[in-house]
């Protein structure tokens, strides 16, 4: 059955295409999303992760960066904006793009070894995302998640830190970590985490 994302309303996923113009911006890169992208990267790599999808990938830099830079197996990107997707497509011919929401992945069972999100999280149906990225993944498989969270609760921004345990702990995963993500002084203002959880 598909499940639409919460947010990702055909009027909004307008909102999306219309970004995609601006997404790639070097400094906007620079120093927004840079930082994630980096730690995500380095618990991939130190996880050994081998068949990877990324989730709400945008216009697939961090998929990108994550083939160039890991070499694995298999590389996903994941993202329910065709205009977001169009970008992708253009940037890479090695990884597979695929037109999805997060709460119904075209994926097999147990068929990856790491599934990503950076700063996309907000935008799912969080408990039913999480529920399909479990059985995305293999037995000993991560998540590893991005997410932000302004100062004041806001619901279009993604959970509290202790929620988002809680969720990827209901989900089915063990805690591996959660922690603020290391920034420039200049960009400390984004208050960012990551979350990452492991299939038991």
């Amino acid at each position: 059955m598909t499940t639409q994302s919460r947010s990702f309303t055909p009027a909004l996923t307008k909102v999306w295409d219309l970004a995609s113009r601006v997404y790639d911006l070097p400094v906007l890169q620079r120093l927004i999303y840079r930082p994630p992208q980096d730690e995500v990267i380095a618990a991939l790599r130190a996880d050994g992760s081998r068949r990877i999808a990324d989730v709400g990938c945008g216009t697939g830099i961090l998929a990108d960066r994550i083939q160039t830079e890991l070499h694995p197996e298999a590389m996903y990107g994941i993202d329910l904006s065709t205009g977001m997707l169009a970008k992708a497509r253009a940037r890479s011919s090695e990884i597979t793009w695929l037109n999805s929401p997060a709460e119904d992945l075209p994926l097999d069972d147990s068929s990856v070894d790491a599934i990503t999100s950076t700063t996309a999280f907000h935008l799912f149906d969080r408990a039913a995302a999480l529920n399909d990225f479990h059985r995305a993944l293999r037995p000993g498989g991560i998540v590893v998640i991005a997410t932000v969270h302004p100062p004041i609760t806001f619901n279009a921004f993604s959970p509290r830190p202790s929620a988002m345990r809680k969720l990827v702990l209901d989900a089915g995963f063990s805690l591996v970590t959660q922690h603020k993500i290391k920034r420039p002084l200049y960009t400390w203002l984004v208050p960012d985490y990551i979350t990452i959880g492991r299939r038991d």
